[in-house]
């Protein structure tokens, strides 16, 4: 069995000291992984309007907000101006692709991205867009072939950008197997890799589990491949790269003793015949332990 490791990456602490405990922590096991960046300013602090969202309380009260961000990282965009990730960081962006992972899109600002592109258009979205494949661009010396939505928030105009930039793939959605996107009456060419399996901080204090509950619940549900394509997991530099780094370790290392491969997103895209691949409507939709609602594979079109 084939697990995809997707590494998302929120913020400027994250980058400067998730990713490169990640990157050692991988690199001494011989793994590599798939680094998706938010590249311009962060500005964090604002995700506290969020108060008042579903469920947002309840993850702060089973994940720890300020340990999993630090207090400065809270005050950015608030009482601190947010840093722009992809210059001030712009070492640790190239030392990950050194080291031979590949990289792409998160986004431009993670909280701005997440709070408004469910309900915004299509000039704001392709504004937001252009923004992070230039930061892209200027931080790696060429144009990203992977977008991956910040907190799985889409709307129509993203798939209609992923194809005009002709990106090899992306991973905006929550599903089951690779599929092409329909969203708004736009029926998408460029394939999507959705996340699979929960992420840590969506089990952590759900029905009583710590951190090392939940990487068990990931080991026993990942036992069950998918359908299609791979399974695809989720881990975040600010969590796995940092609190949790120790038991990623052992969810690592144990996926490895039983013999699974652990491959990049690039890895699982070029196992795919993309013509092939079925049509599904996009959808929003809840998930269990995470608040609000995001982007889900829906049904199958045509």
């Amino acid at each position: 069995m084939d697990i995809a490791l997707k590494v998302d990456v929120d913020t400027y602490r994250g980058t400067c000291e998730g990713v490169p405990r990640l990157v050692r922590d991988l690199g001494a096991r011989g793994v590599h992984a798939s680094f998706y960046f938010s590249l311009g300013p962060d500005h964090t602090g604002r995700a506290l309007r969020r108060v008042f969202r579903p469920g947002f309380l309840a993850k702060v009260q089973r994940t720890s907000v300020l340990s999993h961000y630090g207090l400065r990282t809270l005050l950015y965009g608030v009482l601190l101006p947010g840093p722009y990730i992809a210059r001030r960081a712009r070492d640790v962006l190239g030392a990950v692709a050194a080291a031979g992972h590949e990289t792409g899109i998160h986004c431009y600002d993670h909280v701005y991205w997440q709070d408004n592109v469910a309900t915004r258009g299509a000039a704001w979205t392709r504004r937001q867009v252009e923004l992070a494949a230039a930061a892209y661009a200027e931080a790696f010396g060429h144009a990203a072939r992977a977008h991956c939505a910040a907190g799985w928030q889409v709307n129509p105009t993203l798939f209609e950008l992923e194809d005009e930039l002709e990106l090899d793939y992306a991973s905006d959605c929550r599903g089951t197997a690779p599929f092409l996107p329909v969203m708004g009456g736009y029926r998408g060419r460029c394939p999507q890799l959705p996340t699979t399996l929960p992420t840590l901080d969506e089990l952590v204090g759900v029905d009583g589990l710590d951190v090392a509950g939940a990487v068990d619940r990931i080991l026993d549900m990942s036992l069950s491949p998918p359908a299609a394509g791979a399974h695809v997991f989720t881990l975040h530099a600010e969590l796995e790269g940092q609190r949790f780094a120790a038991d990623f370790g052992r969810l690592i290392d144990t996926w490895r003793a039983r013999g699974v491969r652990l491959v990049t997103m690039a890895e699982l895209r070029r196992q795919l015949d993309v013509g092939a691949l079925p049509a599904h409507a996009v959808v929003h939709g809840e998930l269990p332990g995470r608040s609000g609602t995001l982007a889900l594979q829906g049904a199958r079109v045509g």
